[in-house]
């Protein structure tokens, strides 16, 4: 009885993380499902992509990079999850081969831009854009005002854009927005 009060205290304590994570062979929507139903919280980033089927043009939500999603979850709570579902991996960081957690404030920047689905978000791997030659901002008006970002050239866009990264995973670059609705943080 005694050992049965320190496993639901252990859970308990346990703080939710974010975690990024990877559902094989395009399983995210069926991760998704199931994760739900264990009352745990889950974000895909989505777009919209025009697609032909059958001859007509469908405008479809997809996920933006197959196969990834962020699982918000206790560590004990994600473990017995996880040791049910084969194909649900942990994504590392290549360098320290450690779980990349993310924090809550990180994540919810990245929500509020990336579940808008807007049309004009680009979105990067890691390795494709060098935040390093950006500047440091914040949004001071407009859909994404108090937004944090590196104000910078990416690939494929005429002008200068905002990017919230997470670290190691997915970049995500702002529509267009205008210079006076931005501000340098020092």
């Amino acid at each position: 009885m005694e050992a049965e009060k320190d496993t639901e205290k252990g859970s308990e304590n346990e703080s939710e993380l974010w975690y990024a994570m990877r559902a094989t062979y395009r399983r995210e929507p069926d991760a998704m499902r199931l994760l739900e139903k264990e009352k745990l919280g889950c974000f895909i980033p989505m777009q919209y992509k025009i697609s032909i089927k059958k001859g007509k043009k469908v405008r479809a939500l997809v996920p933006v990079v197959h196969n990834l999603l962020f699982v918000h979850a206790c560590p004990s709570d994600l473990k017995r999850i996880k040791s049910q579902v084969s194909y649900l991996q942990y994504i590392t960081d290549t360098r320290s081969g450690q779980k990349i957690i993310i924090s809550d404030s990180e994540m919810q920047r990245f929500i509020a831009v990336a579940g808008t689905y807007n049309d004009h978000l680009m979105y990067f791997q890691p390795d494709e854009l060098n935040l390093s030659k950006g500047t440091k901002v914040r949004i001071t008006g407009g859909d994404f005002e108090g937004q944090e970002g590196i104000f910078l050239k990416v690939k494929g866009a005429r002008d200068r854009r905002v990017v919230i990264e997470i670290q190691g995973v997915i970049a995500v670059a702002l529509a267009t927005i205008h210079p006076d609705l931005i501000e340098v943080i020092k």
